[in-house]
């Protein structure tokens, strides 16, 4: 559900990756103001003791040149240590296998990120989500993304009514392979990049600590 834009303001969540940087290229052209924001999550060094976040935002700068945007970057770590890590932690001592992706969607994106962008005047908050959401009689429902390979409903099933309200995602109408292809069409300095998750480094890193 991508509503009329009659200049309606939405942040676009931008992670780095081609997904984001083409949800927000595709939001600029249906006429909306858009504002991207990166969210740090996690203080973390790769072997060379290079933090990947200032990699990841290095290129939503980029991107959002390109696009001319303007762009802001939140740190959430402490919300995602509190809200996200800490339960994926007691989680696993109990036996169970949480799915920290589910808990940053509901927690951190769809609930802080969303209300900063509220706070800064935002009517949508979109991210690179391959999925789609109807407005309903009395609800909001939450739908599965056209690409089979690629759907990502299940990782939002748990976020808030008001969120998938306020919610955009303008790439979930898309096949992966048509995403890279605007991204190339356009020029986008992401189009050929492969995001790895902060939620696949943090698993790989508790599990090796068990």
């Amino acid at each position: 559900m991508i509503p009329m834009s009659s200049q309606k303001t939405v942040v676009v969540g931008m992670s780095g990756g081609v997904d984001s940087s083409v949800s927000a290229l595709l939001l600029k052209e249906q006429g909306y103001n858009v504002i991207g924001m990166f969210m740090k999550n996690w203080d973390e060094t790769d072997e060379n003791g290079v933090c990947p976040a200032t990699r990841d935002f290095e290129d939503v700068v980029r991107v959002c040149d390109q696009i001319s945007i303007p762009y802001y970057s939140v740190n959430f770590v402490k919300e995602y240590w509190d809200n996200v890590f800490s339960h994926f932690i007691e989680e696993l001592k109990q036996g169970h296998t949480p799915n920290p992706d589910i808990l940053c969607n509901r927690e951190i994106k769809f609930k802080v990120m969303l209300d900063k962008a509220l706070q800064l005047g935002a009517d949508f908050l979109a991210t690179g989500h391959y999925c789609r959401n109807y407005l309903a009689e009395s609800h909001t429902q939450l739908l599965k993304g056209l690409d089979p390979g690629k759907d990502q409903s299940y990782f939002l099933y748990a976020i808030s009514q008001r969120a998938l309200h306020r919610a955009l995602f303008p790439i979930g109408n898309l096949q992966k392979s048509e995403v890279r292809e605007i991204a190339r069409k356009h020029g986008l300095s992401t189009s050929e990049k492969k995001i790895v998750r902060v939620s696949v480094l943090l698993v790989k890193e508790t599990l090796n600590s068990f």
